[in-house]
């Protein structure tokens, strides 16, 4: 376990930065029971900054998969309703919310693709208010990640589990700027740099971005109205908040009519305990019409077999190559970390927040728009040290915004 100073400082800045907690807010904590110790630091400096209450949800992946292994299926696609009724009234009470997600990302390698994909369904079915509320921005919400012993040892197979597990911290330590003097004051400088990138492309207002390397040549049209995002939120309220720590991404939505071309994958996609692996998505017309891949074919089949929305993108999301998980060398096979290594996109729910009053309008009124609608949302990672993009301007000029993985954009011009 990693020293108890930095674990402290960790859980504050997941909380004054994540959440953003304020003085008799209640707190919601989705939890691995592996991670019950940092947890209890949570909690505990939850209550030192004036929690009111401080409710946990714990997860354990050996449980999950005994589940998988020996329940029928009619219980793995019940979601008892009682459970979406909890999740809900802490979110109409104005509850933040702070997931700590360690999944091991070999736990269901070895069970059917398409009873894991009929059970997230029927999941993502009966969330789907509860994440009206953080997808449309109006509680803080916040995603983190700490060690566990099988996650480690994928990304350190050499190391023992206590090695790996030690490597480990240090490393989300470092691109989480918990080994800075005060991390919640270098959050504040980050967010800045990353406001400066989203208000410069805000300005541009491209109609299209157009993507080229190996394996990758497509274009994706962005909906009049369009609105990149990155780093910080806000709430309803006003209350600013972090949804991703880490995060090196500004973001946008494409029209989910306007994406022509094909895209290739250059890291692993964890879905489901599952890897995908060395796929690319051909779409015309913004639906995928065909696909291939290396590992998890059916797995990314069943994703792709979601719903409708689910072969249509919900997000464009630029980073640039040097951010500091990149340049860790490591392959973290955990979305949250490897999409901020990696420009990506993503199949599946758009966030309304990406569009000039999306968040006020109804489903018609989005899909008018061009704003994707689906039970899921997976991002998955297309950057290289190879990728150029350049933006189409109103005119229909073109111009770099990214070349070999990097930008090409001077934000200060």
């Amino acid at each position: 376990m990693a020293e108890l100073k930095q674990l402290e400082k960790y859980a504050e800045l997941a909380l004054k930065t994540g959440v953003n907690l304020q003085k008799d807010q209640t707190l919601m904590i989705n939890a691995p029971i592996e991670g019950a110790d940092f947890t209890r630091i949570v909690v505990r400096k939850a209550y030192e900054l004036g929690a009111r209450n401080v409710h946990i949800n714990w997860t354990d992946d050996e449980i999950s998969l005994l589940k998988y292994e020996n329940a029928p299926e009619e219980v793995l696609t019940d979601v008892p309703q009682w459970h979406v009724d909890k999740l809900v009234s802490f979110a109409e009470k104005g509850a933040a919310v702070l997931s700590i997600r360690s999944t091991n990302p070999d736990l269901l390698k070895d069970i059917d693709a398409g009873k894991v994909a009929r059970a997230s369904k029927a999941n993502a079915e009966a969330m789907k208010e509860f994440r009206q509320y953080t997808m449309n921005d109006r509680i803080p919400w916040s995603i983190i990640s700490i060690p566990t012993g099988d996650w480690a040892q994928k990304i350190f197979p050499d190391q023992s589990k206590e090695e790996a597990m030690e490597s480990l911290w240090q490393q989300i330590f470092k691109i989480v700027r918990v080994d800075k003097e005060d991390p919640v004051a270098a959050w504040d400088e980050h967010n800045a740099t990353l406001r400066k990138a989203r208000e410069f492309l805000n300005r541009k207002q491209y109609k299209k971005l157009v993507y080229k390397a190996p394996g990758t040549d497509i274009e994706l049209e962005l909906p009049e109205g369009h609105i990149w995002k990155g780093g910080s939120a806000k709430t309803e309220k006003g209350t600013d908040f972090n949804p991703n720590m880490p995060t090196e991404e500004v973001f946008t939505l494409p029209d989910k009519y306007g994406v022509n071309g094909t895209v290739s994958s250059t890291k692993p996609l964890n879905y489901g305990g599952n890897l995908i692996d060395g796929f690319s998505l051909t779409f015309e017309n913004g639906k995928v019409v065909d696909f291939q891949a290396e590992q998890g074919y059916e797995t990314l089949k069943h994703l792709l077999d979601t719903d409708e929305g689910a072969r249509r993108l919900g997000e464009i999301a630029l980073v640039p190559h040097e951010s500091p998980i990149s340049q860790s060398g490591l392959i973290f096979y955990n979305t949250l970390y490897d999409e901020n290594a990696s420009c990506h996109i993503a199949l599946g729910k758009a966030y309304p927040t990406s569009l000039e009053g999306g968040s006020q309008m109804d489903d018609e009124q989005l899909d008018k728009h061009g704003v994707n609608d689906s039970l899921t949302h997976v991002d998955f990672m297309i950057g290289s040290a190879e990728l150029d993009i350049d933006g189409v301007t109103a005119d229909g000029s073109t111009e770099p915004v990214f070349r070999k993985g990097s930008w090409a954009l001077d934000f200060d011009a």
